[in-house]
């Protein structure tokens, strides 16, 4: 194999692993993560015991001609049984458990007999690159191959077969975790038929070494990619649905925020913006920067405005929910203006946001109470802001609004 291609195939697979190391520590009990991580971390160990410079060290180290070969043929057979274990896990079911041991306890067989048959052999000549082709005449190696092999192509075929099968009874990111990971089976398979049939022409006398080399290497590692991406697409899917959905709400939000920005910066009531921050943390920024805006507003909030632009909206959309957050953004967009006029800002010590107290309106801190928008009305009120033209032709009056604060 490759050097580049076998440590740069290496480091996106431990990459993965370290991403996932933290969900191990909390939760070290749980078999599921533990096969994603030895999936992960076998398939890396196989690159770089696969590699041409770690197996000349390997071989130096242990003083032993072609000693890294067992032990990269081991992973390998470790890493076919560690992804076979995984789509069983995943798919659950009576007798997972019983399954799952099975499979460890065939490769482990596996294992013990690739060792044996290796210190049965006898491989003089350090071969980095094309050993399984140059000893695949040799006895007792000639079996050693062609049992890792199989073992290999035997896992990946069920693997891949389990995956894609699975893969059609299923939606959103596992599914498209199962497509990748039968994608990277089905490669690792090519990996395993490439060799193959590179040692069987070298029995019927013929040499195709660069089958046995450069085939088996470019599918090995497109493999590992893609398996790298499958085994990660259902792990992070929902933490990026998470924060795609953080992120459209953070944006949406905008326009509410903007309408505040002179109340929220005159009155220093909003945070420090974070930096190098995830999209929820963002969100929770904004929308503590709006509640703290609207808990500053609450003295100029009129009920009237609310209910006149409620009816006039609701008589044109005829949407409750539109209608409402049309109302609120015209009361809110007034009340701003109203509080900028106002020499002493509107109310020193605002009262929370859903309990909104005004001497004189007997029954005001219950209708608001009731009444106050949630995170997702405050999106769609939002939106009023930037598009709705009732909106500005209600509260873009400033003399208006200011005579209505004044009567109430």
């Amino acid at each position: 194999m490759n050097g580049l291609l076998g440590y740069v195939s290496c480091a996106v697979l431990w990459l993965v692993l370290v991403v996932k190391a933290p969900d191990l520590v909390r939760h070290r009990d749980d078999p599921y993560l533990r096969t994603i991580c030895a999936v992960l971390g076998l398939g890396g160990l196989c690159f770089l015991l696969g590699a041409p410079p770690t197996v000349g060290a390997v071989n130096r180290l242990g003083q032993i001609p072609n000693l890294a070969a067992p032990l990269t043929y081991a992973a390998i057979t470790a890493y076919s049984a560690a992804s076979q274990i995984l789509v069983v896990l995943w798919r659950g079911g009576p007798g997972v458990h019983r399954t799952a041991r099975r499979w460890v306890l065939a490769y482990t067989g596996v294992v013990l007999c690739i060792a044996v048959l290796f210190l049965l052999g006898d491989a003089p000549v350090e071969r980095r690159e094309d050993l399984d082709t140059y000893y695949a005449t040799t006895p007792y190696l000639r079996e050693m191959i062609l049992l890792y092999l199989l073992g290999h192509l035997t896992a990946v075929s069920v693997t891949g077969v389990s995956a894609l099968r699975w893969a059609r009874e299923v939606r959103g990111p596992l599914r498209a975790g199962l497509i990748m990971l039968g994608a990277g089976a089905v490669c690792g398979a090519g990996y395993s038929l490439s060799k193959l049939v590179a040692v069987a022409a070298r029995w019927s006398g013929q040499d195709w070494p660069s089958l046995g080399t450069d085939v088996a290497q470019a599918a090995a590692g497109l493999g590992a990619l893609l398996t790298a991406a499958g085994v990660l697409i259902p792990v992070a899917g929902p933490r990026l649905a998470e924060w795609r959905r953080a992120w459209r709400t953070y944006v949406r939000l905008a326009p509410l925020e903007r309408e505040l920005d002179d109340i929220l910066a005159r009155r220093r009531l909003r945070l420090p913006r974070p930096r190098w921050s995830s999209p929820a943390t963002r969100l929770v920024w904004r929308q503590t920067s709006i509640h703290n805006g609207l808990s500053h507003l609450d003295a100029h909030l009129d009920r009237e405005l609310y209910d006149e632009t409620r009816e006039a909206a609701l008589r044109t959309t005829g949407d409750p929910e539109r209608a409402a957050a049309t109302a609120w953004a015209a009361v809110i967009s007034a009340a701003a203006r109203v509080c900028l006029t106002d020499h002493d800002g509107g109310a020193t010590d605002p009262a929370p946001w859903r309990a909104v107290r005004r001497p004189g309106y007997a029954g005001e801190s219950e209708w608001f109470q009731e009444r106050a928008p949630g995170t997702d009305a405050l999106v769609r009120i939002a939106d009023a802001l930037a598009g709705s033209p009732l909106v500005r032709a209600t509260a873009g009056a400033p003399a208006i609004a200011a005579e209505r604060s004044s009567a109430v």
